[in-house]
């Protein structure tokens, strides 16, 4: 095959559907579809080792959990496997009441009848009938004319009519497909779903199921609810068929597809979770669904596990699901970058402070917590990061609350290992860097609190009086201030020499009950101008707060050896 110099001329633009007064563009989506998951029959065919029955297993049963009321078991004609798996199925008795299984064939009378064999015994069960209907499959595949194709369609509806009247303890739904149905003539895919519809004579009680796919996403997502629209207007009889969609992904607008399609009159969805499928995929249900979410709109499926649901998908298809996968990978509620930090940590502040419930954190556009996962890894901190981020970490790791003089103060220490370790940086590299940075409970250190108390002068000074060790060796010490923490300056700067002056002191609990403690941030200023920064944690403030006069110190000792 020859490249040509410009492989655009081998293409043509996929025409325009004819609809002046499209409706669709005003509308938006109110309520959920019906869902169907098609994991089981078209994820299960594009996988490159098919699962077996325990596979399937659990795979259906995780789709019932979630709350998928139709689900596509498999296509019982394609061998052993799959019919021994769905008859199975159906006489296991794990099938729900309210879950109603669907089987898929092609329009032939040996295939039908085999579908129907499979679901033998089933309480209520869909058999899902298709034939290609577009020019380049007639032409070139099947090579027949218009009036050919749409008598294989009524012919397959006829076999499905009599199979499921030998069956009357089952309730039977027809499903039809004119396969290819994106890129055929829309009114021939209206001709042939209405003379399914005249063999099966649906009700609006007892509707028929046409499913319109895009079985090759052959234009933008806006010619496809064209399409959906221009079918739901002039098909005959319409309140008897329920519209179903079965979206592909191969221009990347399978999810886009849906939903526009949802908003041109359909009402169902046909799909797999994260997306799998043949070529580049299906519609994502995980999306579609969670994507109507964060419009106030309850999809009334569960994802509120979505681990639980990755990790099961993941294992039956091995296929992994994307890191940037929306909302289930996992870094989707992720921030590297310090601008986009800096935001997230200020709309969590503001989230705890508001009075409802509604959800206005920048840059994520669901609750991390709907969906099972916490707030631990909603920042990460790297090279690119700022400093929101560490701060954001050492709050949800440590429940430390740094100060915003402090945190830039911090952050050249973070910048600095971050550089070093030339990697992502985790909770216990930055607790462990903070606390080197600010000698906070390590080892060595120049000053070390062992034992003090406090007490009042005539005078109504304060006397601080106890031990310090330096460099280990403990020294009885004492010195008088105004206060506790001016008492122990004074204590530093006549007993040691080191001369620092307060400019700024915030102090805050770290948990509540038996087990709280008390964490006091100290700024201070050297007499050549320089600030210095100190830390102290304990279970009493008061000495969390001598704590951070010496962290202080221990900061000051540092900078003039350095």
């Amino acid at each position: 095959m020859t490249m040509l110099s410009d492989p655009s001329r081998k293409y043509r633009p996929f025409p325009q559907v004819n609809l002046p007064d499209r409706q669709w563009p005003s509308r938006t989506i109110t309520s959920p579809p019906r869902w169907l998951s098609t994991d089981l029959r078209d994820g299960n065919q594009s996988i490159i080792d098919p699962m077996d029955a325990v596979k399937k297993n659990r795979f259906f049963e995780e789709l019932v959990r979630i709350g998928i009321k139709e689900i596509e078991v498999g296509f019982p004609s394609a061998g052993a496997t799959e019919f021994d798996f769905i008859s199975g199925l159906v006489r296991s008795g794990k099938i729900p009441d309210d879950v109603t299984v669907q089987v898929l064939t092609q329009s032939r009378e040996d295939l039908i009848r085999t579908s129907f064999e499979s679901l033998e015994g089933a309480r209520s069960a869909i058999v899902h009938l298709y034939n290609a209907v577009s020019p380049a499959w007639r032409d070139i595949v099947f090579r027949m004319s218009k009036d050919e194709v749409r008598e294989i369609a009524i012919a397959g509806a006829k076999v499905m009519r009599d199979e499921a009247a030998k069956r009357p303890e089952t309730d039977w739904h027809f499903q039809y497909s004119p396969e290819t149905f994106s890129t055929a003539e829309l009114d021939f895919s209206i001709a042939v779903c209405e003379a399914v519809m005249e063999v099966l004579q649906p009700t609006p009680e007892h509707p028929i199921i046409l499913n319109l796919p895009a079985t090759v996403e052959a234009a933008t997502p806006n010619i496809y609810a064209d399409q959906i629209e221009y079918f739901c207007r002039n098909l005959p009889n319409r309140d008897s068929a329920v519209i179903s969609l079965h979206t592909h992904n191969d221009r990347g607008t399978g999810v886009a597809a849906a939903e526009l399609g949802l908003m041109a009159g359909a009402d169902r969805v046909e799909g797999c979770l994260f997306g799998n499928g043949e070529r580049t995929g299906n519609c994502c249900i995980v999306t579609v669904a969670l994507n109507m979410y964060t419009q106030g709109v309850d999809p009334g499926l569960d994802f509120s596990d979505i681990d639980r649901i990755i990790e099961t998908v993941e294992y039956c298809n091995e296929l992994p699901v994307h890191q940037r996968h929306p909302y289930g990978g996992e870094l989707v509620f992720t921030a590297f970058s310090g601008s986009h930090q800096d935001a997230i940590k200020k709309g969590f502040e503001a989230h705890t402070k508001q009075n409802d419930e509604l959800w206005r954190v920048p840059y994520l556009p669901i609750d991390p917590a709907d969906l099972g996962r916490n707030y631990e890894a909603v920042i990460r901190v790297n090279s690119q990061s700022g400093k929101g981020g560490f701060a954001w970490v050492l709050e949800q790791d440590q429940g430390l609350k740094l100060p915003k003089k402090m945190q830039a103060d911090f952050s050249k220490h973070v910048q600095h290992l971050a550089d070093e370790l030339g990697r992502e940086l985790n909770a216990a590299d930055i607790w462990n860097a903070f606390r080197k940075a600010y000698y906070v409970k390590i080892e060595p250190r120049h000053f070390r609190l062992v034992d003090y108390e406090e007490s009042r002068a005539a005078d109504g000074t304060r006397i601080f009086s106890g031990k310090i060790a330096v460099d280990g060796q403990e020294q009885t010490v004492s010195g008088r201030g105004n206060g506790l923490i001016s008492s122990v300056m004074s204590t530093i700067r006549n007993t040691f020499g080191v001369e620092l002056e307060v400019t700024d002191y915030t102090e805050h609990a770290l948990g509540t009950g038996t087990d709280a403690r008390a964490a006091a941030y100290l700024e201070c200023r050297t007499p050549d101008g320089r600030t210095i920064w100190g830390c102290g944690i304990d279970e009493d403030i008061a000495t969390a707060s001598v704590r951070a006069v010496l962290s202080a110190a221990n900061s000051a000792v540092r900078e003039v050896a350095a």
